[in-house]
């Protein structure tokens, strides 16, 4: 669907994207659609779909701040009136890790309950923050939620609007208007996006002058040899996704030499799946070093080999378990969705009601039960760390735009990157490096030659951008 209505670019039959992981009539929950949009531009989309859907059938959605562990003993310390050393002192000791409670830190951290019995000070406050942990404090915006009603919005849900009466959210959050029956939207403002139109800005113009064909970055080859020799180098600082040190590490082992595998590094780099052994399966796989089986060496069945082969035999993706599902045991690819969500939240009731239904099909398409039922244990294994290939594959599709910009306009390419983190001075010291390591020249600062932005002059040298010095911002730059 988002193919046909060119809001994305990627083929999804090529590339297995399965419709009915987003859409199934067999599916209870609404479908969640999220669109990357270039971040300078944004604001722009959501005023679009206000004036043409109507302003009062589309609203963003309100968030909910609540007390966390460390926040509730500063505000709580506060309004009592103790020292601001005092309760620094206290909030110290609580971790700051995610998802923190006062219980757990009273866990792990020693002196909290050795404070909390000497100090009757400490005691109130934390007998006091123990009751207001968790309380909503503040109301806030999402960061990219978009509710579109089919009549008005207040026919769905309240409106919450700021002191003046404006910026309008529902007052349900992002799982309550689901509930009242509402499509959420998530228009995001991504970086990269914005980064690749600035390099284009630069590219284009140079092509034209010269009578050469402007780049279309939505049609370039995805099996540009000189890309993946790059890639295969690991050298993707700036490259969407693939510039972590730890992803870089992934690429020198794994040596991906096709778009596939760039799908693959997208899901195969995160905790899980490099804590389960996926990911050294994978790379042995891939480089001959294991036997490749479907799935398994032990059980493992033919029909199997065509939708597990882009991955060495390794189920990856959500997709890939509705499809073993479906080849396996004939079920529809609606009923496979509700195999894997069921998979994932692992409720022993249900599943054993999918094993029934997975080892009849089986036997009905002619499939030894108990082969049937060492593959389901399998899926049922690995569906816990599958990732929506749907996803990897729109991310990897940025993630090659940015490695073949990379590749073949790397000033243009840098300069964008360097424009997008002008207020990070450390970052831009890293790719100032990358500039070097890269033999692109770079001149210092200039203001007879250069502008707010970094840019390339026409020897392709990258001219320093005037805003990523401390202190000067756009306005300055304008007036002088």
């Amino acid at each position: 669907m988002a193919y046909a209505l060119k809001i994305t670019d990627l083929d999804p039959l090529e590339y297995d994207l399965l419709f009915e992981r987003f859409l199934n009539p067999e599916r209870v929950s609404m479908p969640d659609f999220d669109v990357d949009f270039c971040m300078d531009r944004r604001d722009e989309v959501i005023d679009h779909v206000a004036e043409l859907y109507g302003r009062e059938a589309v609203s963003q959605i309100i968030t909910f701040g609540t007390m966390a562990a460390k926040a509730v003993v500063r505000d709580v310390g506060r309004v009592l009136g103790h020292p601001y050393g005092f309760v620094e002192r206290l909030t110290k000791m609580i971790p700051a890790e995610p998802g923190m409670t006062l219980a757990k830190a009273f866990e792990v951290e020693p002196s909290l309950p050795e404070a909390y019995a000497a100090d009757e000070d400490v005691k109130e406050l934390i007998d006091m923050c123990r009751r207001l942990e968790g309380v909503t404090r503040n109301a806030g915006k999402h960061a990219g939620g978009v509710v579109i009603a089919p009549t008005r919005i207040t026919d769905f849900a309240p409106l919450y609007c700021d002191a003046e009466g404006l910026n309008p959210v529902t007052q349900f959050d992002k799982n309550d208007v689901e509930t009242a029956g509402l499509v959420k939207f998530d228009f995001l403002g991504l970086r990269t996006l914005t980064i690749i139109d600035w390099a284009l800005q630069m590219i284009n113009p140079r092509l034209v002058k010269e009578g050469k064909e402007p780049v279309r970055i939505e049609a370039i080859s995805l099996t540009d040899p000189a890309c993946f020799r790059l890639l295969q180098r690991y050298e993707t600082t700036a490259v969407f996704q693939l510039e972590s040190r730890g992803m870089k590490d992934l690429i020198k082992r794994l040596q991906p030499d096709c778009f596939e595998d760039m799908i693959a590094l997208v899901a195969l780099f995160r905790p899980g799946t490099l804590q389960s052994g996926m990911v050294d399966n994978f790379i042995e796989r891939k480089h001959g070093r294991e036997e490749v089986s479907y799935p398994d060496s032990e059980y493992q069945h033919e029909s199997l080999k065509e939708l597990l082969s882009p991955t060495y035999g390794i189920i990856l993706y959500q997709e890939q378990v509705m499809q073993i599902a479906q080849v396996l045991s004939g079920y529809t690819l609606g009923g496979a969705d509700m195999l894997r969500r069921a998979m994932g939240k692992k409720k022993p009731e249900e599943m054993a009601k999918q094993r029934g239904i997975f080892k009849e099909g089986a036997i009905n398409n002619g499939i030894d039960g108990e082969l049937s039922m060492k593959i389901f244990d399998l899926v049922e294994k690995f569906a816990g760390y599958g990732f929506n290939k749907s996803h990897s594959a729109a991310y990897a599709l940025v993630s090659y735009q940015t490695l073949w910009l990379k590749t073949h306009y790397p000033a243009q390419f840098m300069a964008a990157v360097m424009s997008a983190d002008m207020d990070n001075t450390d970052k831009i010291v890293t790719l100032v490096d990358e500039c070097e390591r890269m033999g692109l020249p770079l001149i210092p600062p200039d203001v007879n030659k250069g502008l707010f932005k970094f840019t390339v002059d026409d020897d392709l040298n990258i001219v320093y951008g005037i805003g990523a010095i401390k202190g000067v911002g756009e306005g300055q730059l304008i007036r002088f």
